[in-house]
């Protein structure tokens, strides 16, 4: 389970496909980041349009922050496939 919602939330279609991702790459044998992505969990996604192209932005609990900083050019490359 990698969102974390609050109570009686439903997570959207987007937050599905951002943690179907991040356990995609968890579970890939060339991934050289899988160690660090399993305490890796996110709260919110959300798509935003920035001078005509969409940006995603995840929201990740503050808990997880510093291992998310640790590997999150990494992280942002393995998404963008």
């Amino acid at each position: 389970k990698k969102i974390l919602k609050d109570k009686g939330a439903a997570p959207t279609e987007l937050e599905e496909e951002v943690a179907k991702a991040l356990f995609d790459i968890e579970v890939s044998p060339s991934s050289d980041i899988k160690g660090d992505l399993r305490d890796i969990y996110i709260s919110s996604a959300q798509e935003l349009e920035v001078k005509n192209r969409l940006a995603l932005v995840v929201h990740v609990p503050f808990r997880v922050w510093k291992t998310v900083r640790k590997i999150q050019g990494r992280l942002i490359r393995e998404l963008e496939k």
